[in-house]
């Protein structure tokens, strides 16, 4: 397709959008002096996780740049894990409101009726793009395309995939070599350049530095001679490659002539993760916690000759990104939609010099969620707060429903940790702190501005407080707790979160990109699965069905393939270990679950043939084997 063509097409989808949302479109043309908007939200990142936020290890340049350069929202906040931080900031509106409770399907499905900010940019003569981590469901009516995005780029394998990933771009699959986020950030520019000189809306979601964990070994290594042990350095290194990738995208934009007039916005999504016993800027709580830590994300707005790089304090959340951003794109939000909305414009902050006063009686409400399905009513306080100023109101304790024990849950660990439990997800041997519990039916008080490690509870010194802020936590519980369950945020298996337990345990992929070339040396070198298991002269003759001295693509497969049954001794249609070599087994099971379908099979002998293909002319010679 012609640029020309992708331009006309953006146009056209824009003008039905707006049709659908019930509103005149604007053309591109109308829209020339608009911003382009480009946002970039990592994955597990902590608000400490940044040099400039005081980490011990971090070498982070060019986030620092961007940080130095932007307004910096350092009272803000998102939800306690991804799925719902993405509902958040593509909505407006709290992911309850749109049945988003869970990681899992099918509670991270956004529900179908929503709008979302791309399709409300498109009415005003944007070109959407979104490329790496999606999050919120799949399949028809769910995807990024069917939510607003008029260009998509993933992975395949999402986050288990981290090296020579296959790339899906539009629906076109190609196997690419290098790091995953190098090339998502890699297709962003891409999208950039293709949308001319239409406005944009770039949605740069990450995996990086989720788990599992795994970055190029140049990046590992100095924190590793730094004496941390693997882990951390995985997850610290996924960071700097991440600041890399933000110093090549601040110079892209500024070659192409694009840096005055692009906004750039950088967050996290959720509070640290692996790096927890690393660095938490003093604060309690990691992911999946209902502390200050859980929540508290980085915002860094960075507009410049528009806006005056500074520090911003007032309480603001991922539920203002929508309502600023339409605002400055010139979008006419739906009369119907206003009132849904439950975020403000932060444009006021963002062009104020000085300290105002907005919205200063406003009140946040974070629930981790995650309860085993079919168990929403008993877990109203289970793990859940509510922010006013500098004030957190927290109830870090399990439901207490006995059904709830038959299940893998947020509410096991806090079980575990009323009974002393030192050691779980992030927190090695500070879960105490990290995953502390209150007291059973009871509220506590902070400010965390004060006292953001929340070690001095004043409920009992501002008992009025605690109870207005009860009050209010009680009245949004029964006002949303309705269209959740209408739309599904209670629907789904009780038992799913154990299932995806075992599997993210289970997952053996290569950590470095070192260890990615000797699983590819050694599943080359392999004799069983390979093509020296038998004189390669006697197996070139089998494999060249038509005889004329050199073996395709087609052929080479084939031969293979023909082979799967055999090796299939006990007749279940995928091969176990013993069934097929121990040194190339964990390289061609490409989703680690321990067995290898008929299409792992293939692909595993597609790659081998393409890395003997030494001259890249499709076709295998004798020598080449």
């Amino acid at each position: 397709m012609t640029i020309l063509n992708i331009k006309l097409k953006a146009v056209w989808l824009s003008a039905a959008s707006a049709v659908l949302l019930g509103f005149s479109p604007v053309v591109a043309s109308e829209s020339a002096a608009q911003p382009n908007i480009l946002f970039i939200l990592t994955d597990d990142q902590g608000y400490g996780d940044l040099e400039r936020h005081g980490h011990p290890y971090l070498q982070t340049p060019h986030t620092n740049r961007l940080h130095d350069e932007s307004v910096r929202f350092d009272n803000f906040y998102v939800s306690p894990s991804c799925s719902p931080t993405r509902a958040a900031l593509l909505t407006g509106q709290h992911e309850f409101r749109n049945a988003v409770t869970h990681t899992l399907q099918p509670r991270e499905h956004l529900f179908k009726d929503a709008v979302t900010l791309p399709q409300l940019l498109k009415t005003a003569g944007y070109t959407t793009g979104f490329i790496g981590k999606w999050h919120l469901g799949d399949g028809p009516g769910y995807n990024p395309e069917h939510r607003g995005f008029d260009w998509c780029a993933t992975n395949t394998m999402g986050p288990r995939k981290h090296f020579d990933p296959e790339i899906i771009r539009n629906g076109l699959r190609t196997q690419r070599k290098g790091f995953r986020e190098d090339l998502f950030f890699d297709e962003a520019m891409t999208f950039i350049e293709e949308a001319g000189d239409q406005p944009f809306f770039c949605y740069l979601a990450t995996y990086s530095p989720h788990t599992p964990l795994a970055a190029p070994e140049s990046y590992i290594a100095p924190f590793r001679e730094a004496g941390l042990n693997d882990t951390h350095a995985t997850y610290l290194a996924m960071i700097e490659n991440l600041d890399t990738n933000v110093g090549r995208m601040l110079d892209f934009l500024e070659a192409k002539g694009l840096d005055d007039n692009t906004i750039v916005i950088f967050m996290n999504d959720n509070g640290v993760t692996e790096g927890l016993d690393v660095y938490n800027a003093g604060m309690r709580g990691c992911k999946c916690t209902a502390w200050e830590g859980g929540s508290r994300a980085m915002s860094f707005w960075r507009w410049p000759k528009h806006w005056q790089p500074q520090t911003v304090d007032n309480l603001t959340a991922h539920l203002d990104v929508l309502p600023t951003l339409c605002e400055l794109a010139g979008v006419e939000v739906p009369e119907t939609l206003q009132p849904e909305l439950e975020g403000y414009s932060l444009l006021p902050l963002l062009e104020a010099e000085a300290p105002i006063s907005w919205n200063d009686n406003r009140m946040l409400y974070h629930h981790v969620a995650r309860w085993p399905s079919g168990l929403a009513e008993s877990h109203k306080y289970a793990m859940v707060s509510a922010r006013k100023g500098d004030y957190l109101l927290v109830r870090s304790a399990p439901c207490g429903d006995s059904a709830c024990e038959d299940f893998q849950s947020q509410c096991t660990t806090l079980r575990a940790v009323y009974n002393g439990l030192s050691t779980t997800t992030y927190a090695k041997g500070s879960a105490q702190q990290h995953w502390g519990a209150t007291p059973m039916g009871h509220w506590a008080l902070y400010h965390v501005k004060d006292d953001p490690a929340c070690q001095q509870d004043l409920s009992a010194t501002h008992p009025e407080l605690a109870a207005s802020m009860a009050a209010s936590y009680d009245a949004w519980w029964d006002d949303i707790y309705p269209d959740m369950m209408a739309r599904g945020g209670d629907a789904g298996d009780p038992a799913v979160s154990a299932v995806a337990s075992k599997r993210a345990k289970e997952w053996k992929g290569p950590t470095t990109d070192k260890a990615q070339a000797s699983g590819e040396v050694e599943a080359q070198a392999s004799e069983e699965a390979g093509t020296n298991a038998e004189p390669r002269a006697a197996m070139f003759k089998r494999i060249d069905a038509n005889a004329d001295g050199k073996v395709s693509s087609a052929e080479y497969v084939a031969f293979f393939d023909a082979h799967f049954s055999t090796r299939d001794v006990n007749a279940n249609g995928v091969l176990g270990k013993d069934e097929f070599s121990a040194a190339a087994f964990a390289y061609a099971d490409l989703d680690h679950d321990n067995q290898l379908t008929a299409a792992e099979y293939e692909d595993f002998y597609r790659k081998q043939f393409q890395r003997r293909d030494a001259n890249g002319d499709e076709v295998l010679t004798l020598d080449e084997m």
